[in-house]
């Protein structure tokens, strides 16, 4: 062996030799050749963001593992908050590199510190116990946690039904973590180590495994040489140029390195766990599935030799049902075990009884399937609940002799012995189904072939309602029928059937079996049995609103005003009111087609009026400008809204209310045109005329608002055909009058309405003009029939609208002349104006004011009491005959 002293030396030669050989290139300054210690050291690594990314987070969550073993509150919220401002900055990465699906580590970190919050909440001894900081910590960290989980709900239930399943990259980090472990085993193992011999296999598998840890060695940590120390001696004394060209240029067995790195982050997790099971160090271990949750131990069905009977498949379905609900519990895998179980009973023949109660619990399970209650169910347990729910009311229909419902308990159960009694409420059932329906329909866009697709559900979810009506109508009780009929009332009140609309006019008999016929039954039935006020107001409504799409106006309203409901409605839950709101929309349709304009305005009032329509039938939510909604609030509201295919056209609703108001408001303005006691009878209607005040320059309408602006201004002047013109062309019947199921007799309604609306606002405007008017004329002006004219002024003057008389052999209106002209009007209530001051004044006099205070003797009281009340009643009967002679 050659000593260490003779390497030194050849050292100095060759870097004497060195310098004497070599000849600096031109140009190249020597000082660049020059390196630090650290430089030669320490090798660069380049890495991507995502590797920034991911190791930040995996290090933060590193440090949350740790924190919740100490149960340091303070520190683990704070490690919490990192995490997420970490995972915030890491989003663009994640969108880019995993497609916006959030990485399984972090869903793992989060499920897992659900489940350790959820645990140190519930051990009160144990937070009784914990510092003021800590105390503090837990709460704020619950309170975010659960605000910031509910971004990741659907990711952490993904997780929790397969959590077992490896992390991305997660069976690396394992090989990491043992060639971590085999580096330090060898290590401790002291001076001993080094007189054994390393076997070349595990030297080669080394080398050709690699790990992300032979990242930070140098370039030829891989390529060791020659073991004995001559050897690796003379290779170090090696100098010259060839030692300075291996600084600068790669080398092939680098590159080669660099690809054998690169192919090993490529290697598939199937191919990394190959090697782990055909390694020898791995023999007589067992891998152990990672989670917090532990996975439910599968039940074994029966033995060979086990007597299979109704008591031991009924003991075994308690069995498997005893773990529903708890945390671990695999609720596909009790699914299938149900299943099974349900063959094993149809294998051994064991009656219709436990068929039954087995398929009811797989339904229940089914629906359990489902981790979050406002969420709608996948399309596949969906159609699975349909079939089994099918299934089970073709069971309990084909045997007469079982019965099943909540009044059986499970001690008078009998599933042997006839009668046949099971535990359950197959009402329930279908119940929940009609639920999970209505949100399926709401978690569609209404405007695709989805929503199209899932509402042709609704003829498999009304059969099974009446087979379920047809079970029930021969062996439940009078309040099971009465939910029965109203679940399919709820389906039935807002669809149009043409043969009832003919049925309604008198086409059709009466007796003819219709949608009309069908409520009229089912609604009496819950009116004379129930018991409770909930569904007969449910059903009462239900009824006015189908009576009031069929054009039944006199029907639909006798029923709402002998119900009362106007006065109890706002005791009645949510929903409850929401169909109240959308029934009296109904009706106040209904009253405008039947040209009973007033009813019409009156029954829409109160939706329109504060222009919150959309809100109050549930078909959508507006923003609140006093305050925003919390997140519970939007949820809550979004759950009660209704499906698409149940909305009301809300432009048409604002609409045939705004020329509701147009025909009762323009012809009382001109009425009491300078009356300074006016009442507004829409708001929104002046609204919107004020708006187009505003305007400088006002173009032609567009707008359905803008056209019924339009068409009051021209009836306040009196041109009827231009009011007309507006409101019926073709944009607004593309927009609103198209959408009537009698479209043309609705147009022909509104005509003829316009024509007296105009004539009774001509009539109120110019009638201090004539002394006279022929009503021959006004019939040719409005193009009414002279019956009409004649009807129209009768009432007028009888309801003293106008003060003149009908000279019957002339056809002529003869005006009194008592109306008052603009001036007039206008010193009249100057003059009141003037007399309620001046009455104002004397009451404050006679209230023996400060300023009568030090007057001697009272003489200002006398000469008061004297001279003031003789003029003050002389006034008095001045205003008294001058109002009698105005009346």
């Amino acid at each position: 062996m050659t000593s260490r002293f003779f390497m030194s030396d050849s050292e100095s030669e060759s870097d004497s030799s060195e310098e004497e050989i070599v000849a600096e290139p031109p140009g190249i300054s020597s000082s660049v050749f020059v390196f630090s210690e650290d430089e030669e050291d320490t090798k660069r690594i380049v890495r991507s963001a995502k590797e920034k990314r991911y190791e930040e987070l995996k290090n933060i969550i590193k440090n949350i593992k740790n924190y919740k073993k100490n149960k340091d509150m303070a520190s683990l919220l704070s490690s919490f908050e990192d995490v997420c401002r970490a995972y915030a900055k890491a989003l663009p990465v994640v969108q880019k590199e995993e497609g916006g699906r959030t990485p399984r580590f972090y869903v793992r970190c989060l499920a897992e510190l659900d489940d350790f919050i959820q645990a140190v909440w519930e051990d009160k001894a144990g937070r009784k116990s914990m510092s003021k900081n800590n105390a503090k910590g837990l709460t704020t960290l619950r309170q975010k946690y659960r605000k910031y989980a509910k971004d990741y709900e659907a990711d952490i239930a993904l997780f929790r039904e397969n959590p077992d399943a490896p992390d991305s990259d997660a069976e690396v980090e394992r090989e990491d973590q043992e060639d971590e472990s085999d580096d330090d085993n060898f290590m401790d193992s002291g001076p001993a180590a080094f007189g054994k011999d390393v076997a070349p296999s595990k030297v080669t598998s080394k080398i050709i495994k690699g790990s992300e840890d032979e990242e930070d060695d140098d370039d030829d940590s891989i390529d060791w040489g020659p073991d004995s120390e001559d050897e690796t001696s003379s290779s170090d004394g090696e100098g010259g140029i060839d030692s300075l060209r291996k600084k600068f240029l790669k080398d092939k067995r680098d590159r080669d390195d660099d690809d054998l790195k690169k192919k090993k982050k490529k290697r598939t997790p199937r191919e990394i766990k190959t090697k782990d099971e055909e390694s020898d160090d791995d023999a007589g271990w067992e891998t152990v599935k990672k989670g917090s949750s532990m996975p439910m131990e599968k039940p074994k069905m029966f033995g060979k030799d086990d007597e299979i009977n109704v008591t031991s498949v009924h003991k075994k379905l308690n069995e498997i049902m005893a773990a529903r609900g708890k945390k671990g519990t695999d609720r596909k895998e009790q699914i299938e075990l149900l299943h099974e179980l349900l063959n094993v009973a149809k294998d051994n023949n064991l009656g219709p009884a436990i068929y039954v109660k087995i398929q009811f619990n797989i339904t229940m399970s089914i629906y359990d399937y489902n981790p979050s209650v406002s969420d709608p169910m996948k399309t596949e347990f969906w159609e699975k609940v349909l079939v089994k729910i099918d299934e089970l009311l073709d069971m309990v229909i084909e045997n007469p002799e079982l019965t099943i419902g909540e009044q059986v308990t499970e001690e008078t159960e009998s599933l042997e012995k006839a009668p046949l009694l099971v535990r359950g409420c197959v009402l329930t059932i279908v119940d929940r189904m009609d639920e999970e329906f209505i949100k399926l329909l709401k978690a569609c866009d209404a405007h695709s072939n989805e929503y199209i697709v899932s509402l042709r559900d609704e003829i498999r979810v009304c059969a099974i309602i009446d087979k379920l009506l047809k079970y029930k109508e021969e062996k439940g009780m009078p309040a099971d029928i009465c939910r029965v009929y109203l679940r399919k009332i709820e389906h039935l009140y807002y669809k149009y059937e043409p043969r009832a609309a003919k049925q309604a006019v008198g086409d059709l008999p009466t007796t003819d079996d219709t949608s009309l016929a069908e409520m009229d039954r089912l609604c009496k039935y819950i009116y004379v049995r129930d018991n409770t006020d909930r569904l007969r107001t449910r059903a009462v409504l239900c009824h006015i609103y189908h009576m009031s799409l069929h054009d039944k106006w006199y029907e639909a309203r006798d029923l709402m005003l002998m119900a009362h409901l106007q006065e109890t409605i706002h005791h009645s839950d949510l929903p409850t009111q929401i169909l109240y709101n959308r029934t009296m929309v109904q009706l106040g349709l209904c009253a405008f087609r039947h040209g009973n304009i007033k009813e019409a305005h009156n029954a829409l009032l109160d939706i329109q009026s504060g222009g919150r329509a959309k809100e109050l039938l549930a078909q959508g939510l507006l923003p609140q400008r006093q305050h925003e909604r919390t997140t519970e609030q939007e949820k809550q509201e979004k759950q009660r809204q209704i499906p698409f295919h149940q909305h009301i056209n809300l432009e048409m609703l604002e609409c045939v209310y705004l020329v509701s108001a147009m025909l009762i408001e323009i012809p009382y303005m001109a009425a009491h045109e300078f009356d300074a006691r006016r009442r507004m009878i829409s708001k929104s209607f002046h609204h919107q005329l004020k708006n187009s005040e505003r305007q400088s320059l006002v173009g032609p309408p567009e707008s359905m608002r803008e056209h019924v602006v339009a068409a009051s201004k021209a009836m306040r002047n009196g041109n009827w055909k231009q009011c007309r013109n507006l409101l019926l062309n073709d944009k607004m019947n593309a927009k609103v009058w198209d959408l009537f199921h009698e479209a043309d007799r609705v147009r022909k309604m509104l005509g003829l309405k316009i024509q007296e609306e105009s004539l009774r606002t001509y009539l109120f405007t110019y009638s201090h003009v004539y002394d006279s008017i022929s009503l021959v004329k006004l019939s040719d002006m409005f193009e009414l029939p002279y019956s009409t004219v004649h009807a129209i002024i009768s009432k007028m003057i009888i309801n003293e609208e106008i003060m003149a008389s009908l000279d019957e052999p002339t056809s002529c209106l003869v005006m009194h002349r008592t109306e008052p002209s603009s001036l007039q009007s206008l010193s009249l209530q100057l003059a009141d104006k003037l007399y309620n001051l001046v009455e104002n004044n004397e009451r404050i006099l006679d209230q023996k004011p400060f300023f009568t205070r030090g007057m001697q003797g009272g003489g200002y009281r006398d000469r008061r009491e004297k001279g003031n009340w003789g003029d003050r009643r002389d006034r008095r009967d001045q205003n008294i005959h001058r109002r009698g002679d105005r009346d």
